[in-house]
């Protein structure tokens, strides 16, 4: 079976949001697997637009651990409240940093991050897992980002 993306990285990162929103819901929606579903997102979006870092943390025994991505190594664990993901995880709302050096607390897993954007997937009030997306540019996420980025992992 091959799967393909069709991108247009000319078009405007709505538009690319808008063009492989679609592209995604089919790529997943008959696969009951989280794991290979988060990967393939994680895939989708670090060739859809050239991200630093794109992975998502699993909620296991009271902490973030790393679960499938696409970039350099990552941490492996995240506390509760800590650095942006645990924060996020901890307010249970996303999080937009545009220079992650001014973010208190933030875990510097490699100094060529600049800007984080983070969502957390909730369900029944309970954070399931958290999206994590870095760039290696300052202020690259914006609420475009987080509305797409809420829609992708509101698919599973």
């Amino acid at each position: 079976m091959g799967e393909e993306i069709i991108i247009d990285k000319s078009r405007s990162k709505e538009e690319i949001y808008q063009t492989i929103f679609p592209q995604l819901e089919a790529l997943i929606k008959n696969e009951p697997d989280l794991i290979a579903n988060l990967a393939n997102i994680a895939a989708v979006l670090k060739m859809s637009f050239d991200f630093f870092w794109v992975g998502f943390y699993l909620v296991k025994n009271n902490a973030l651990v790393i679960g499938p991505f696409q970039g350099p190594i990552a941490c492996t664990r995240i506390p509760l409240g800590k650095g942006v993901c645990g924060k996020s995880w901890e307010q249970k709302m996303p999080i937009i940093v545009p220079d992650v050096g001014l973010f208190p607390g933030h875990i510097a897993c490699s100094s060529d991050s600049k800007s984080e954007i983070v969502i957390p997937k909730i369900k029944e009030d309970n954070v399931l897992f958290i999206l994590d997306v870095d760039s290696d540019v300052l202020n690259s996420f914006d609420e475009i980002d987080a509305h797409y980025l809420t829609k992708f992992i509101a698919l599973i």
